[in-house]
């Protein structure tokens, strides 16, 4: 699909770049079930995740690029090249979450998916997650990253119509709030026009009081 959309050549370019890197990840997760021996799994993991920091590093020149070209595109076109993008992204991120699943196997600690107190509430403990990994195929550990990545999504969306509701909560209320401050003012401005109404009587009567003959 992503071959036959219109890039420029540094788009294609770099494009061509990050499948490379993907086929170069989805080989060496391959290779790394051949690995018996933990020191060479984990020097292969710490290559494949240089590699993914590269990838990343791709993404974000690929996205650079788009935005820099989108006046030249349609928008349909445009489209499709932002749907490439978040293809590539998920397919990055699937990758990033099945090097986790890898790290638990091998028992490093840096990375906690799951707490080990599981009597009580049910969840797998520790060394049953190492089991289930180790059980799965790929594409299943794929998945499950991609499962992952979809509830994470979904909590994200969750969080921003929350931030949205909140915005337009405080701006009806700024609105009621501009509506009662200028009510005030008018209020504060009828006050002044009674003080200044009441100070010219006072003057007036003063000085009728004053023509007035004493012994009237």
């Amino acid at each position: 699909m992503a071959s036959d959309l219109p890039m420029s050549p540094h788009l294609e370019q770099i494009h061509g770049e990050i499948r490379d890197h993907f086929r170069a990840l989805a080989n060496g997760f391959q290779r790394l079930d051949k690995i018996k021996d933990s020191s060479r799994q984990s020097k292969q993991l710490e290559e494949l995740a240089d590699k993914m920091r590269e990838c990343k590093r791709l993404v974000k020149e690929f996205d650079r690029e788009l935005k820099d070209g989108e006046a030249r595109n349609s928008p349909e076109v445009n489209m499709q090249l932002n749907d490439e993008k978040q293809s590539m992204i998920k397919e990055l991120n699937s990758y990033v979450a099945l090097r986790k699943t890898y790290l638990n196997t091998l028992g490093n600690k840096k990375v906690e998916l799951f707490d080990t107190g599981a009597g009580v509430s049910g969840e797998p403990t520790a060394e049953e997650t190492v089991q289930m990994a180790s059980s799965m195929s790929n594409q299943e550990l794929v998945d499950a990253g991609m499962k992952r990545m979809d509830e994470t999504d979904q909590a994200i969306e969750r969080s921003k119509q929350v931030v949205h509701q909140t915005i337009e909560v405080g701006t009806q209320t700024a609105s009621t709030l501009k509506g009662q401050t200028d009510q005030m003012g008018r209020v504060v401005n009828d006050l002044d026009t009674i003080q200044f109404s009441i100070k010219k009587a006072s003057q007036l009567v003063k000085e009728i009081g004053r023509q007035l003959p004493i012994n009237a």
